[in-house]
């Protein structure tokens, strides 16, 4: 998720958690603790294929979380009087403030390693777009409140009914997914593809309207699944993937490295003898965010080249389709 996001959040839990007395710095504690894990943007991993798929690796993942916790309890509650006090709640303040983040993360569509350094692919329940402003303001709202009163009595039950509200929406996203992947297999299933591996991911800022990819042997089908009463049946378009390069390059680290980071939800395009790798994940039809470049045509075989990030190019106008979509699909 943005950062405004893992912060408000952090800083929501922490509030609820910590005692009164010491409420405000525990918001500043705990949004600075909910974005930490995001500060591994910082480290160059030596290449775009690398900085793309070791994003939310280690810093996410409760393997590591968990004792880090512990550990930052420790040296805090030798630092600061108030750990001492309650140590408890603190501890639950720091656990939860850092746990969180990941397991949030995970219910976007990018990936995250929950579970590194064992060799799994990432988690991407993908029931939440990265922004998303219902679930975002009202933790906002409730954090920002709580800062300037910090002392008053309705802090506390309006920052748990704000993680609450929060929760309920987490809920309602999987509820949303479910009915859309069950609808989407229904109609897959009148095509001849009832196995066909299936993605099903919210388009840009709401839980209303779904797009849904599916792999086949000679590419991939996207399609768009509304939740709104009345909306008509998930229509498909195919469109065509290079089966051939993707499998002939799979011996080229950066291919298996994406492969396995995206699941297989990839398109292969060969462009002026460079084989291009796009996540399907992440954007729409023609448009995704991530494009790499991941190797060049040998004689006979493909060899690797320093993987490049191919610049983002996008139409706004996908956007407003896509929301046109949420009442007119």
């Amino acid at each position: 998720m943005d950062s405004l996001t893992q912060a408000v959040l952090g800083a929501g839990i922490a509030g609820a958690v910590a005692p009164a007395g010491h409420r405000r710095k525990a918001l500043l504690l705990g949004a600075a603790l909910g974005t930490l894990p995001d500060l591994d943007v910082l480290i160059d991993y030596g290449g775009a294929v690398e900085n793309f798929t070791m994003h939310r690796g280690f810093s996410h993942s409760l393997i590591v979380l968990a004792p880090f916790s512990l550990i930052l309890w420790w040296i805090l509650g030798k630092l600061w009087s108030p750990v001492r006090e309650a140590p408890l709640r603190w501890l639950a303040v720091i656990g939860l403030a850092l746990v969180t983040h990941p397991l949030l993360d995970a219910h976007t569509a990018y990936g995250t390693q929950l579970l590194w350094p064992l060799d799994v692919p990432p988690t991407m329940w993908a029931t939440v777009f990265i922004i998303d402003p219902l679930f975002t303001l009202p933790l906002l709202v409730a954090t920002v409140f709580t800062a300037f009163r910090p002392d008053q009595g309705w802090s506390t039950p309006l920052l748990r009914g704000a993680l609450t509200v929060a929760l309920g929406y987490l809920a309602w996203t999987w509820i949303a997914q479910v009915k859309v992947h069950h609808e989407a297999r229904e109609v897959l299933a009148g095509m001849g593809l009832r196995d066909a591996p299936v993605f099903v991911t919210p388009t840009p800022f709401n839980s209303v309207l779904w797009r849904i990819v599916v792999q086949t042997e000679a590419g991939y089908l996207e399609g768009f699944g509304s939740v709104m009463p009345g909306a008509p049946p998930i229509a498909f378009q195919a469109y065509v993937s290079d089966q051939a390069a993707l499998a002939a390059a799979s011996d080229v680290w950066a291919v298996r490295r994406l492969r396995w980071f995206s699941r297989d939800f990839i398109r292969a395009e060969v462009k002026n003898g460079r084989l291009q790798l796009s996540d399907l994940r992440m954007g729409q039809e023609p448009f995704y965010v991530f494009t790499h470049v991941v190797a060049e045509r040998g004689n006979p075989h493909w060899r690797a080249v320093p993987t490049e990030l191919l610049p983002f190019e996008y139409d706004r106008s996908v956007v407003f389709e896509s929301l046109r979509r949420i009442w007119t699909h």
